[in-house]
Order: structure tokens, then C-alpha cells, then sequence
């Protein structure tokens, strides 16, 4: 069985058609009929993303944590009870290819370490996009770890000590483990999950909050150029 994470707080805009993505990539004919337990942990939720959860084939959990590692955590814990051979993770509010789950499986490896696309810039100008484009690396050489888009075998995963109970990095943290002990890990660039460019992030120092320095940085550049 392979088992699908996605931590949520307040997500009801964007967790429908992640649910989405993740249910086409759930029934790829590729896997040959394994099945997918898609758990989507809801932390701490004041909006509707519960209600959203019902409408979809997905296991949903509860916590009030205001925690992105310790939901992560608790998702894989649940998944691993389940029977789990593969954990993957994403976030709710990006979007997984049809074959995302084929795409991880096929490397045979510990880790698949994938890359992050940006669907949407919002209000964003073209300098900040093009300083970003500059600095991402979206190929296999790349070195990017990305909560929105990691796949893990769960006795690695177990080995290495799960997710940490971080409010951020927690995808990095746990890289750093399963390096630490040998796993191996595939950086692949051929598997893009489409995330947001939203400014109201979830995870204080995370992808949303390094877009926000990104353009601050180039913005008192511009300041000092003046």
C-alpha cells in the first residue's frame, strides 16, 4: 500500500483540487491496482477544509498542534499503521501530475526528492519571477527539498526517525537524517508538483515566506539604487 500525507490549516480554497490531483494520481494504471490511503491531517481548522475532506475519498485526521512537522508526523504514523510500504507527501495547496505517485516508484530508491513549480504568481512582478527562475535549479542536479513534493519508503523513513516536530524545515531535517544514515536518494527534476505563490502562508519560514524575501530583497535594492 502506498500512503499519501497532506498536512492542512485552513486550506479550503485550495485542498479541493489537490484532493483532486492526488485521486487521478491514486488511480494511474501503472500501479497496477495497489492501493493509495490518502490522509490529510487537519491542524488546527477553522474553516470548511473538513467539510471538503468528506466530500472526497480521503482519510482525514484531527489536531490542534499549529504544527507542520507534527502533522506530517502524525499522517505518516497513520499511514504506517495502515500497512504503508511508501509514504508521499504534498501540501494543500499544490497539485500532483497523474503519474506523480509512477514517477517516485519507478527510481527504487529510499528518497525521491522532487521539484516545486509556481501555477500561479498572483501579484507577484516579473523581476521577482525571473531572480527566482534564476536561483531554482529544476533539473535532476538539483538539491531542493520540497514538503510539497517527497516520496519516502517507510522503513527508511522509520530508520531515520520520522518527521521532527518542527514548525518548519521539517522536510529538510528529515532529509538530513536519511542521509545520515544512508539512504539513498534520488533528486529527480522530471516529476513537478504545481504549488502556490500565495503571500498568506501557512508555514512561517517556509516556500511562501522565502518568495516574500525574495521580492523585499529586490525591492530595497531597487531602494538603494535611487
Amino acid at each position: 500500500m502506498i500512503g499519501v500525507v497532506v498536512p492542512a490549516h485552513n486550506e479550503e480554497a485550495l485542498l479541493g483540487r489537490c484532493l483532486q490531483s492526488l485521486y487521478n494520481a491514486a488511480r494511474h494504471p501503472e500501479l497496477h491496482g495497489e492501493p493509495v490511503c490518502i490522509v490529510v491531517v487537519l491542524d488546527a481548522c477553522t474553516d470548511a477544509s473538513a467539510q471538503i475532506t468528506q466530500q472526497h475519498q480521503v482519510i482525514s485526521l484531527s489536531i490542534a498542534a499549529h504544527n507542520v512537522g507534527l502533522a506530517r508526523r502524525a499522517g505518516a504514523a497513520h499511514c504506517i499503521a495502515l500497512g504503508a510500504r511508501w509514504l508521499a507527501c504534498t501540501d494543500a495547496d499544490s497539485c500532483v501530475a497523474a503519474d506523480w505517485l509512477v514517477q517516485q516508484l519507478r527510481h527504487e530508491a529510499d528518497v525521491v526528492c522532487g521539484t516545486v513549480h509556481l501555477d500561479d504568481w498572483e501579484d507577484y512582478d516579473e523581476a521577482v519571477q525571473r531572480a527566482y527562475h534564476q536561483r531554482y535549479q529544476p533539473g535532476d542536479s538539483h538539491r531542493h527539498i520540497h514538503g510539497a513534493n517527497l516520496g519516502i519508503c517507510v522503513e527508511a523513513y522509520k530508520r531515520a526517525g520520522g518527521f521532527p516536530p518542527l514548525r518548519a524545515h521539517e522536510d529538510v531535517r528529515l532529509i538530513e537524517s536519511l542521509n545520515n544514515i544512508g539512504a539513498r536518494i534520488v533528486w529527480s527534476g522530471s516529476n513537478s508538483v504545481a504549488t502556490s505563490a500565495r503571500r498568506d502562508s501557512r508555514a512561517h519560514g517556509g516556500f511562501g515566506d522565502y518568495l516574500q524575501r525574495l521580492a523585499q530583497s529586490l525591492e530595497a535594492d531597487r531602494c538603494g539604487q535611487r
